[in-house]
């Protein structure tokens, strides 16, 4: 299996570069198990497509002000440090941009003030001590930018705040948005609740590798960055009742999908806190979810390939083509697609 089996022209106008001003206004292709035809909708419009004793499963992950700026103590260099992940003691794991990689030992001044120091490098990432006031992640939360995605090319305006966020975001530590989530408001939610749809939560921390592109030809050959992902006995117990009374797993986001697949042994969910460095491709069964709510994903990415493992490769790309058609916003502020699994 080729990176290129997952490729396809997206016409670079396409790519969203802002949220639409309510979240669930966004369209839905809806993509039925099957050769059945696709309908076009919206977001909103998500309860008609389920029934009751259904649970939607989501990610509550909240994203960090994870972008910072400085310049490099002595030679004066610009710096862009993107925080991959908190680590104990005021220290984290970050993606350093700068004209001469840092050394350990370098010292790199904050424009919000205080130092960033290279105590080490862990393959493509660094290991750094944060001298500032209070707690790292306190901190950041004051000094730090919004890491919007590289695709989106501006600057983060104040809505960013607030609109890369979902609105049932509670565990701090992710760098990017689990963006399927994105699209539901309290307005959805309520409607889903008369539904008598039920909603759980896993926890998976986005990380900064999830934009990395895969840099093998041969699928077979990339090796998956680590995430920390909670599926705690809650949701598992939401799960098993779920399935005894016949009702359907929904996971919104491929977030969701890969934390739960993380930890289903033989078949069951069972509950676990732990790293992930799970890659699904299609080949791989899966069984934690029987519905996927999910945005579109960059051609060639470990995500395409997840949902292609969900749905059928052809399948899949065969709905990517009708998008294209129908110009559907792609990416983190884009539109989404609800999918079927393919048995």
């Amino acid at each position: 299996m080729k990176k290129s089996d997952f490729s396809f022209d997206l016409p670079q106008a396409l790519i969203a570069q802002a949220p639409l001003a309510e979240r669930s206004a966004s369209r839905m292709l809806v993509v039925p198990p099957g050769d059945a035809g696709y309908d076009d909708r919206q977001v909103r419009e998500l309860p008609e497509f389920l029934r009751t004793g259904d649970l939607l499963v989501f990610n509550d992950t909240r994203v960090i002000p994870a972008r910072l700026f400085g310049r490099k103590q002595g030679s004066g260099g610009r710096v862009e440090i993107l925080i991959e992940r908190l680590l104990p003691g005021n220290e984290a794991r970050a993606q350093v941009g700068a004209s001469k990689t840092p050394k350990p030992g370098n010292l790199i001044e904050l424009d919000a003030g205080g130092v960033a120091e290279v105590v080490g490098r862990d393959g493509g990432f660094h290991h750094l001590r944060f001298h500032v006031d209070g707690a790292l992640q306190a901190w950041l939360e004051k000094a730090g930018r919004m890491p919007l995605p590289p695709y989106i090319q501006r600057e983060p305006g104040a809505d960013d705040a607030e609109r890369y966020q979902t609105v049932f975001a509670r565990e701090a530590g992710a760098v990017a948005a689990p963006t399927a989530g994105l699209h539901f408001d309290e307005a959805l939610l309520e409607a889903l609740r008369d539904r008598g749809v039920e909603t759980g939560h896993v926890t998976l921390h986005v990380g900064a590798g999830t934009f990395q592109p895969m840099r093998v030809d041969d699928v077979r050959d990339h090796r998956m960055h680590s995430e920390w992902i909670n599926v705690g006995a809650a949701l598992v117990e939401q799960v098993r009742r779920t399935r005894a009374a016949g009702g359907r797993v929904v996971a919104v986001g491929t977030t969701v999908m890969r934390a739960m697949e993380s930890a289903t042994v033989d078949g069951e969910l069972h509950p676990f806190a732990g790293e992930t460095a799970i890659f699904i491709v299609p080949g791989y069964r899966i069984t934690s979810a029987d519905i996927l709510l999910t945005n579109f994903h960059l051609p060639e990415s470990t995500l395409l390939m997840l949902v292609s493992a969900f749905a059928g490769r052809e399948r899949v790309l065969s709905a990517y083509a009708h998008a294209v058609r129908q110009r559907y916003r792609f990416f983190s502020y884009g539109d989404a697609m609800l999918l079927h699994r393919n048995d």
